[in-house]
């Protein structure tokens, strides 16, 4: 069973807005409140059935009403003027010497910033050339790297080699024991 909506309204701006909701907590969530406008007194139940028929049309959606036309706004503002400035006094200027003009501030001094975009750059071209002699001397390691596997292969094809013709020779020679015993 559906729970029974009431309606709900509460003034934004020059508009009163109303929604159907079965609970205050929902009203707030359909207006988008922070705060408990009922608590505050700025919300309330609807009763007056003329009010109540659009929301309860469209349950959970919000519905703005102006409340009073332009003509009744405007005929609401306050009919006098805005307090008047008070004039500013003039001075005497036959009296009076001219002004002097303002002496302009000093640019601010840029010292501490040069000498810190000083220290960056020589830590980035010390750090660039640290990086690049060490690339170089991987550059170097790589390919002595390369050399002694060449090499360590050439040497271990010669001692695989030497082994077989030993083995061979200790073969025969194995056999010619055999077949002398």
């Amino acid at each position: 069973m559906a729970a029974k909506l009431k309606v709900f309204r509460t003034p934004i701006g020059f508009h009163d807005a109303y929604v159907a909701a079965p609970s205050q907590k929902k009203a707030l969530e359909a207006w988008g409140a922070d705060t408990n406008l009922f608590a505050s007194g700025l919300a309330e139940q609807v009763t007056d059935p003329k009010l109540m028929k659009a929301p309860l049309a469209e349950p959970g959606t919000v519905i703005k009403v102006p409340r009073g036309s332009a003509a009744q706004h405007l005929a609401s503002l306050a009919k006098s003027k805005p307090p008047a400035r008070p004039a500013k006094e003039t001075p005497d200027v036959s009296s009076a010497a001219p002004p002097r003009p303002r002496k302009p501030r000093p640019r601010p001094n840029r010292a501490a910033l040069d000498a810190a975009e000083q220290k960056l750059e020589a830590q980035q071209q010390a750090l660039s050339a640290k990086v690049s002699e060490l690339e170089d001397q991987r550059a170097r390691l790589k390919d002595e790297i390369s050399r002694l596997r060449a090499a360590g292969q050439k040497d271990q094809a010669r001692l695989e080699a030497t082994i077989n013709a030993a083995r061979k020779k200790y073969d025969a020679a194995l056999d010619r024991w055999r077949a002398d015993n």
